[in-house]
């Protein structure tokens, strides 16, 4: 007989850490909208709102990209953040509808509509699985 020993350790795994700095990057990146569109005078307010600029489309264009590497889907989807944060501000101030809740607004409503067929698509994958069911044979 042999034994064997399970290593342990105290350090939680990059894994584990995930949904935490998930959680913790949608909670500062939703604390900088409600100050943008509350119109705060914080002085958190602008690091705040310029982390969900870059990070709210960035979510949304890394979930559309999961067949990338990791590097790879990060670096295309801050660049694809970058794009459409100035294409929101040329459109506003080509159409001189400039404001700064109205660009927030419509950072907004881009990455939900990014997220949004991702998040359908996944929903109606796991139905469509929970759904087949498989009879056994007698043999």
């Amino acid at each position: 007989m042999q034994i064997t020993r399970i290593r342990t350790s105290s350090r939680p795994s990059g894994r584990e850490l995930t949904p935490l700095l998930a959680g913790a990057a949608t909670a500062v990146g939703a604390l900088g909208a409600v100050l943008a569109l509350t119109g705060s005078d914080s002085p958190l307010r602008a690091p705040l709102v310029l982390f969900f600029l870059l990070a709210a489309p960035a979510t949304g264009i890394a979930v559309a990209l999961r067949g990338l590497d990791p590097f790879a889907r990060v670096l295309t989807a801050l660049a694809g953040s970058v794009v459409l944060n100035m294409l929101v501000a040329q459109g506003m101030l080509a159409t001189h509808r400039w404001s700064p809740r109205g660009g927030v607004l419509a950072m907004a409503v881009i990455s939900a509509l990014i997220l949004l067929p991702v998040l359908l698509r996944r929903r109606r994958a796991a139905r469509e699985g929970a759904t087949v069911t498989v009879k056994p044979t007698k043999t």
